[in-house]
C-alpha cells in the first residue's frame, strides 16, 4: 500500500496531464491521413514508388496498409476495451501518420496511442489495461504472419522487382537492408518452409507485405513489452512484482539496451562482423531514460495478482522473448 503523500502526488500529476477530449472525426481524420501515409509505404517497399500512382500501384500498396492498421487497430482497442472494462476513461486510438521522408526507413506510421483521463485507482486494472494491448497486437501480428508464409508468391514476384537477383552481381550497387530474425519469425519460417519453393530471406522480406507487417508488428510488440517506465512492459512488471523490483527490472533493461547499442556500433564502424547488436538502441535508450521514466508511478491500492493474471503476465514476458530482435535493422 502506498502511502497518502504518494498518492496525492501521483493523482495531482494525473490530473495535470489529463489530455483535451477531441470529436471522433478527428480520429477519424488520422486514421485516414495514416491509410494514406501507410498505402505509400506499401508502394514503397513493394519497389512501385509514387512516381506512377493508378490503380494498380494503389493495389500493391493496399495489403501492407490494411494489415499495418489491423495489428496498430487490435494494439490500441486492446488498451481501449480494457480501460472501459475497469470504468477508466480513456481517449480513441491517435493514429500517428507518417510521411516519407528519403533517407528514413518509411513504414507510413509512428503507431497510435491512446490517453486515459481519469487515473488508474489499483494494479489490477494497471495490469489488465497495460497487457491487453501488445496481447491483442501479438495475435494479430501472427495472424499477418501466417497470411504472408499460407500466401507466399512464387520467386516470379522478386524477379518482377530484383531481375538480377540470382546473379553474382547483384546488390553490389545498393545499400543492404535485412530485417534482424526473432525466434517466432524463423519458427514460422520452418513451419513453412517446403521443398523446392522460395523462402525470401530476411534481407527481402521487405518486399513481401504481410511478411514485412508481421515481423514490423513483432518488434513493436517487443519494444512495447520492455519493463521500463510507462510502457505496457513497464505496467505488467510492476503490477506482478512491485516497485522496487520493477525498477531493478527496468534498470538492468536500460543497460542490456546500451551494451546492445555499444555492441552493434563496434560491429557497424569497426567491422567485427559480430552480428549482434544495433547502434540505434541508444536512441531508444535516450527516450525511455528522459522521456518514458524509469521507474513505474504508483498506484493507490496495491494488491498481489491472481493466478489467471498471474500466468498472463508471464505468458507476455514469453511474447517478449520470442519477438525481440538485438538487431532489428542491419545495413551495409
Amino acid at each position: 500500500m502506498n502511502t497518502n503523500s504518494e498518492q496525492n502526488i501521483y493523482e495531482a500529476k494525473q490530473i495535470k496531464k489529463i489530455p483535451k477530449k477531441h470529436s471522433p472525426y478527428f480520429h477519424l481524420l488520422l486514421f485516414a491521413l495514416t491509410f494514406i501515409t501507410t498505402i505509400i509505404a506499401g508502394m514503397d517497399w513493394t519497389a512501385v514508388g509514387v512516381s506512377s500512382i493508378n490503380l494498380e500501384s494503389f493495389m500493391r500498396g493496399l495489403p501492407y496498409a490494411v494489415s499495418i492498421l489491423f495489428i496498430i487497430t487490435c494494439h490500441e482497442f486492446g488498451h481501449y476495451f480494457a480501460a472501459r472494462y475497469h470504468q477508466v476513461d480513456a481517449t480513441l486510438p491517435y493514429y500517428i501518420p507518417f510521411p516519407p521522408i528519403p533517407g528514413f526507413l518509411n513504414f507510413g506510421t509512428m503507431g497510435a496511442v491512446i490517453r486515459t483521463r481519469s487515473a488508474i485507482q489499483n494494479n489490477k486494472a494497471m495490469f489488465d489495461i497495460g497487457i491487453a494491448g501488445p496481447v491483442a497486437g501479438f495475435i494479430a501480428s501472427v495472424i499477418v504472419i501466417i497470411i504472408g508464409y499460407s500466401y507466399l508468391p512464387s520467386i516470379d514476384y522478386l524477379l518482377n522487382i530484383h531481375p538480377d537477383y540470382f546473379l553474382p552481381e547483384y546488390g553490389q550497387q545498393y545499400i543492404h537492408l535485412e530485417f534482424g530474425d526473432t525466434i517466432l519469425f524463423s519458427f514460422f519460417r520452418d513451419i513453412f518452409s517446403r521443398p523446392g519453393e522460395f523462402i525470401p530471406p530476411m534481407s527481402e522480406i521487405y518486399h513481401y507485405p504481410y511478411l514485412c507487417v508481421g515481423w514490423f508488428g513483432l518488434l513493436i510488440t517487443a519494444m512495447n513489452l520492455l519493463p521500463v517506465g510507462q510502457l505496457d512492459g513497464g505496467h505488467i512488471i510492476y503490477s506482478m512484482f512491485g516497485e522496487k523490483k520493477q525498477e531493478i527490472i527496468s534498470t538492468i533493461t536500460m543497460i542490456v539496451l546500451v551494451a546492445l547499442s555499444v555492441i552493434g556500433f563496434l560491429d557497424s564502424y569497426f567491422g567485427f562482423n559480430i552480428n549482434f547488436g544495433w547502434p540505434g538502441w541508444i536512441v531508444w535508450a535516450l527516450l525511455l531514460y528522459f522521456v518514458i521514466k524509469i521507474k513505474h508511478p504508483p498506484v493507490a491500492q496495491f494488491e498481489t495478482l491472481d493466478a489467471r493474471r498471474r500466468m498472463l503476465g508471464y505468458f507476455a514476458i514469453f511474447i517478449f522473448i520470442v519477438s525481440f530482435s538485438p538487431m532489428p535493422f542491419n545495413i551495409w
